[in-house]
């Protein structure tokens, strides 16, 4: 069982329709790996600001989980949380090739203060944790620094990227270069 940390912060309209994808589409290849590595996948992000009050659907990942699943061509189960023992039900039945989508990290408090309670449970629901959520990893959360102390750890293919992309830029730039920092 691979929990996969993605970025799924993606911009929607008032109607919840993604407006643009870039971000599931870039979590795709570490997920297909996992899936053809014969794993059950469980993936789960963040999204929006809706400072830890419970479940509000206006910052559901289900839209993702729905944009995800035409992505990978077969069905994304979408979990009432990221953690409860519902979902680790839900966890414990998945079989190799399943894809389960974990509802937002951030509808938990503990989740921006990295409550290690909170990412003890994340990490119960996983063997193996893989961080491909380069725009969320310089954060302590739960869900990005707290699942390392309970699973072993690797990057995935886009923080893979990222850190290449970043390495060149730094190390050897290309002449003549402009550098833009954002954030």
């Amino acid at each position: 069982r691979v929990f996969i940390r993605a970025d799924l912060n993606v911009p929607q309209d008032d109607s919840g329709n993604i407006t643009e994808d870039t971000r599931i589409r870039a979590s795709v290849p570490a997920i297909q790996m996992a899936l053809k590595a014969g794993a059950a996948v469980m993936v789960t992000s963040h999204l929006g600001r809706p400072k830890g009050a419970g479940f509000d659907p206006e910052f559901s990942l289900k839209p993702a989980s729905e944009a995800l699943a035409k992505l990978l061509g077969k069905p994304v189960q979408m979990a009432p949380d990221c953690v409860g023992p519902e979902v680790e039900a839900l966890a414990k039945a998945l079989k190799p090739g399943d894809v389960l989508m974990l509802e937002n990290t951030r509808f938990h408090k503990g989740e921006e203060k990295n409550d290690l309670e909170l990412a003890k449970q994340m990490a119960a629901l996983g063997e193996v944790y893989v961080n491909d959520a380069f725009g969320s990893a310089h954060r302590a959360h739960s869900s990005t620094e707290g699942v390392t102390r309970f699973l072993p750890a690797v990057s995935g293919f886009l923080m893979e990227q990222e850190l290449e992309y970043l390495g060149r830029a730094v190390a050897n730039p290309e002449h003549p270069y402009i550098a833009i920092l954002g954030g």
